[in-house]
């Protein structure tokens, strides 16, 4: 098997509370909590989970748009938390992001053409020429007229907005996306024409892409890979077949009951979740989910489950979970660390 084109093992990302007269640390917001997992070339790893569970955080910490706490980030083998200066900038080349926001994420004060000769001229590919036809081909490649070139971001749709920073993350010929709830705010006719361009620029240039949403649908027509987080972790990830047929953690398995069917004689029953979702800035000891979990046991909030496969190397399927890791009867009866 060929080595994946990201790498991310133990990522931290914690924010700082401050707090009194001095402003001191009183206090770590937990909002991405020692998160491993690989992309493989040309293939999605889509990322799921209630809001504020650490997705984009996420995301971030990976471009180091947040500098991440702790934890390694290797984008095809290079160490992208050591980087620095000259470095940084040539790796940032092949990493770039898609913001949920299509508006608020393109400058009102520039063209079209502005936008996305920006990156080109950043990192002095081509001359003056070549700049501007580069352009246009990304223009065709995301669907829209060489004639927008010169318009304002007020002057398109959502979906027409995000189909420019698309192609801006597209300039540099990037290894690597991060789409952040790409297609949230779009309306669903034109999610659709979004899913299908996104899937057509990753068959055609072989792009990797970290997926984050909270439709598990969309995320289901779009990932090879299904990660599902909860209050900064990842609690369960497998291939997206797998998972969407047989889910293994309870979280996973409420989430999934929450998807729409169109035939209403083959609904699932849903299930409901008692409680809120805890504080980041203290999450409970032992398994982050016990509070709320229906087939929570004793031991669930004593002892914190690893992420750990229960298929096959062939075919992983990693969950966090004591109904399917379940702990030696000497863990389970041991008093929590101090």
């Amino acid at each position: 098997m060929t080595a994946p084109l990201l790498r991310v093992r133990d990522l931290t990302k914690h924010f700082p509370v401050k707090g009194g007269l001095l402003r001191r640390t009183v206090a770590q917001v937990k909002a991405v909590d020692g998160v491993s997992f690989d992309i493989q070339r040309g293939q999605t790893l889509g990322l799921v989970g209630e809001s504020g569970c650490g997705k984009s955080t996420l995301g971030r910490a990976i471009l180091r748009l947040h500098e991440p706490t702790d934890g390694s980030v290797e984008l095809d083998g290079t160490d992208v938390i050591a980087a620095s200066g000259g470095e940084l900038k040539r790796l940032r080349r092949n990493m770039q992001i898609i913001f949920q926001d299509p508006f608020a994420s393109l400058s009102p004060r520039r063209t079209v053409f502005e936008t996305l000769r920006e990156p080109l001229d950043v990192h002095r590919i081509g001359t003056a020429a070549e700049r501007r036809k580069k352009v246009e081909e990304l223009l065709e490649v995301v669907g829209l007229r060489r004639a927008v070139l010169h318009r304002y971001p007020h002057e398109f749709s959502g979906g027409q907005r995000q189909r420019v920073g698309i192609a801006r993350a597209l300039a540099l010929n990037p290894k690597f996306i991060v789409a952040d709830e790409a297609v949230s705010a779009l309306d669903v006719s034109v999610q659709s024409q979004v899913l299908n361009l996104i899937d057509d620029l990753q068959s055609e240039f072989g792009i990797s892409f970290l997926f984050i949403s909270h439709d598990l649908a969309v995320v289901q027509h779009i990932s090879h890979q299904v990660g599902v987080m909860y209050l900064g972790q990842l609690v369960e990830r497998a291939s997206a077949a797998d998972l969407y047929a047989d889910p293994k953690h309870p979280y996973t398995r409420a989430l999934m009951s929450a998807i729409p069917v169109p035939d209403p004689g083959k609904g699932s029953e849903r299930i409901v979740l008692s409680g809120d979702v805890p504080s980041p800035m203290s999450p409970p000891s032992g398994c982050p989910f016990h509070t709320r979990c229906p087939a929570a046991m004793p031991h669930c909030s004593q002892i914190k489950p690893a992420l750990e496969n229960i298929s096959s190397p062939e075919q992983p399927h990693w969950v966090a979970c004591h109904l399917h890791t379940d702990p030696t009867p000497a863990q389970a009866a041991a008093p929590p660390a101090e």
